[in-house]
């Protein structure tokens, strides 16, 4: 069951393969275009949201739209900030809650190398904020079983329902 409303998603899928993004694994069923997913047009046809713009740009664009928030919720969507190693942002969808610092998230062309472009199902990703607020996460590193040494600030979380 997607988290936004549906009507729109089939005219979506031809624009939404030319917009733009950050992951990795496994398929939803949605066909990749020919040079693999970016994370804003994977999250954009796995829920229906539309927003436009890089990644970093959905929180500022949610405002008035969507719910925003700092509390993950199954079916939100999680906006990573613009960062020197995240130039456009990343986007994730929340696929369930683990615990209040926990979640798992899908989402696309997180990873690099061969792994660029590729869809990432169920990956876990922690709070690491002081303020328990999902202000800066850790994503899992598939390659070493661990969590990496990175952070990656946040926005927060938006929707699922309208504001």
């Amino acid at each position: 069951m997607l988290p936004f409303p549906t009507s729109r998603r089939a005219g979506l899928l031809a624009p939404l393969l030319l917009a733009a993004c950050g992951t990795s694994r496994r398929e939803t069923g949605l066909a990749p275009p020919s040079g693999g997913w970016s994370c804003v047009p994977y999250v954009r046809a796995r829920t229906g949201l539309s927003l436009r713009g890089d990644a970093w740009q959905w929180w500022a664009a949610a405002e008035g739209r969507f719910a925003r928030t700092n509390r993950p919720e199954e079916g939100a969507v999680l906006v990573f900030r613009r960062t020197a190693r995240l130039a456009q942002g990343h986007v994730a969808l929340v696929t369930r809650v683990v615990s209040a610092r926990e979640i798992r998230v899908d989402h696309a062309n997180w990873a690099s190398g061969a792994e660029k472009g590729r869809e990432a199902r169920d990956q876990p990703v922690k709070d690491i904020s002081t303020g328990n607020d999902w202000s800066l996460v850790q994503v899992w590193y598939a390659p070493i079983r661990d969590w990496g040494r990175s952070s990656w600030p946040t926005f927060g979380f938006i929707g699922p329902d309208s504001a």
